[in-house]
């Protein structure tokens, strides 16, 4: 085995991928090449460090030296300097963004500082595409333990002790679903990871997959041993081609080492795995919907009971959880369930994987232990807002979370809380927003998303977030009526009470949320025709203040639809009724005069 005296390790998640790491890595090669340090150096593609506004990002070990935004230009010199000559190359290193002060170490990066990386302990630092560095991680020794020292009992009882929840959104606990599998008759199971992450703007599953595939199909399989399942699926959107290819590799790597098909490490379990390629259906992300999808039926849910666990895939009992769920597996069975429950609140044990995004400063993957406040997640791992200005609100769960305000920062992240303050835990998806956003016009958005996906086979969901939708299109374009709000809450609660699925009984929570903590902004809207935050296009205006116009007519040159007038070296007048709101006049004038109401 080769000995090497450094490893650079570069980011091969999509993110990074996207932002030419592919190229930095091929030029690194060269290089070193070059140099004659191909034999003393070894560079690693690896999964997401989480940092991804800064990527392409490069470690260099064993000092764990930082570098952000690299080019394939770039590594000429960081070969050259840092692993030639041995010096930091100063102008890649991070710079945070509160102190404006360079940071060499991944350690120091207060990024990472309040996290506690589980389920992302090998994202970044290990070989997805390579089995033997799962392995060298303690990769299958929980799944050894298990099928040879543990009774399947035993193995749903630690889960239960663990207090392990479900991360896909519900927060069910995990051993307890289990159980009610395990408790089903029948000589034939399933195991089935949900990999159809479609909320707007998460990538948790995502970056789990392509940076750690192993740890996935080692926790399925571990559940798949306690519940008496033989096979399993794991249902990944179609857009995630890289995800896919490197869960294609892990499990062909695991059936050629003997961890996965007949007689698992020459017992008597045995397991096959497939991957299912989802279309990219938003309702798929429902149990039932996302069973109807495998079968080869149009994916839409059914009523419950019965449940999965008795009469699933198939008609077969079946036990389904997501990615992060799975993930967790493999470490609490190795480490034991107390020290997993050591971690987080009462209720809410463990970590949670966020994807944090939005208007702030570190936009990116985190994974944070349960009870940390949202003030922490936003201002110390986050680095506060973009421009340092006023926090406004958070959009928690995704599209079927809820907003929460100010007066929420030091609230605990655990489901419980979040759950009071009328959002909910969901997938992970963490959306910051600012004093500019609209928060009748992020209601709109997510609702938008929603009734889009929705598969229209109940009429709560179908007809009644196409309602609220068409109120909230009227109040953001300023014909709205009072009585709209109270159509708007009738509408939402007897939505949340009689829809088919979770889609549609969480779909919502954004305008419900928003109305009860922005109601102010709503009847701005409605009684004023006017937007607060200035980002409705419907309520703009654009004006020229003649004070200030010098008549240098780059406004005029560049209107789209020519609703500028006005002499040259004199004031220029917008015509309201021409204007279209795109805002090319402000952009492009000089001096300033142009302003937005």
């Amino acid at each position: 085995m080769a000995l090497y005296r450094a490893h650079v390790l570069i980011c091969h998640g999509t993110g990074c991928a996207s932002g030419g790491s592919p190229k930095v890595l091929e030029t690194f090669r060269e290089e070193l090449q070059k140099k004659n340090l191909d034999k003393e150096v070894l560079v690693i593609a690896t999964g997401c460090h989480g940092m991804c506004e800064f990527g392409p990002i490069v470690v260099v070990y064993p000092e764990g030296t930082f570098y952000s935004q690299v080019k394939p230009e770039d590594v000429a010199e960081i070969v050259e300097e840092h692993l030639y000559k041995g010096r930091i190359v100063n102008r890649l290193l991070y710079k945070e963004p509160i102190s404006a002060q360079k940071v060499c170490h991944y350690k120091e990066i207060p990024f990472y500082g309040k996290q506690h990386r589980i389920v992302l302990s090998n994202c970044g630092y290990i070989n997805p595409d390579n089995i033997d560095e799962y392995i060298s991680r303690d990769g299958y020794q929980a799944l050894g333990k298990c099928i040879t020292e543990m009774s399947p009992a035993a193995v749903i009882e630690e889960m239960k002790k663990s207090g392990l929840r479900g991360r896909g959104g519900g927060g069910f606990p995990t051993g307890l679903k289990w159980s009610f599998c395990a408790a089903s008759p029948g000589n034939k199971k399933y195991v089935i990871c949900n990999a159809d992450e479609g909320d707007p703007g998460a990538f948790m599953d995502r970056s789990i997959l392509e940076g750690d595939p192993h740890a996935v199909l080692e926790g399925m399989m571990i559940g798949a041993y306690a519940m008496g399942a033989d096979e399993g699926y794991i249902y990944c959107r179609a857009e995630y081609p890289l995800a896919i290819k490197r869960l294609q590799t892990a499990i062909h790597q695991a059936t050629e080492y003997g961890l996965l098909g007949a007689n698992v490490l020459g017992t008597d379990f045995s397991f096959d795995l497939h991957i299912k390629e989802g279309a990219g259906a938003f309702v798929c992300g429902e149990e039932t919907a996302l069973m109807a999808s495998i079968e080869g039926q149009r994916g839409m849910p059914r009523p419950r009971p019965p449940f999965p666990a008795v009469k699933g895939l198939w008609g077969k009992p079946t036990n389904i959880n997501n990615v992060e769920t799975w993930a967790n597996v493999p470490r609490i069975m190795l480490q034991g369930a107390e020290c997993f429950a050591a971690m987080g609140t009462e209720k809410s044990k463990g970590t949670k994987v966020f994807a944090l995004t939005g208007k702030v400063k570190n936009t990116g993957l985190v994974e944070v232990p349960m009870g940390i406040t949202i003030r922490e997640i936003v201002y110390e791992i986050g680095g506060g807002i973009i421009g340092d200005k006023k926090f406004k609100a958070v959009q928690i769960g995704g599209p079927s979370g809820g907003c929460l305000v100010e007066e929420h920062l030091d609230l605990p992240v655990d489901y419980e809380s979040l759950t009071a303050a009328g959002a909910i835990m969901g997938s992970g998806g963490l959306v910051v927003l600012d004093e500019s956003n609209c928060m009748v016009d992020t209601a709109k958005f997510f609702l938008e998303f929603t009734q889009r996906e929705s598969c229209g086979k109940c009429v709560p969901c179908r007809e009644g977030t196409k309602k609220m939708l068409d109120i909230l299109t009227r109040i953001t374009e300023g014909n709205g009526k009072p009585e709209d709000l109270d159509t708007l809450q009738y509408l939402g609660e007897q939505i949340k009470a009689t829809s088919l699925c979770a889609l549609g009984g969480t779909a919502p929570n954004p305008v419900l949320t928003t109305l009860k903590y922005f109601r102010h902004e709503y009847e701005a809207h409605i009684n004023e025709k006017r937007c607060p935050a200035g980002a409705c296009q419907s309520l703009l205006r654009y004006t020229i203040d003649p004070e200030k116009c010098i008549g240098c007519t780059k406004c005029a040159r560049n209107c789209p639809v020519s609703c500028i007038s006005g002499k040259v070296k004199e004031p220029h007048v917008i015509d309201q009724e021409k204007c279209i709101k795109c805002g090319a006049c402000m952009a492009n004038c000089p001096v300033g005069a142009i302003s937005k109401k």
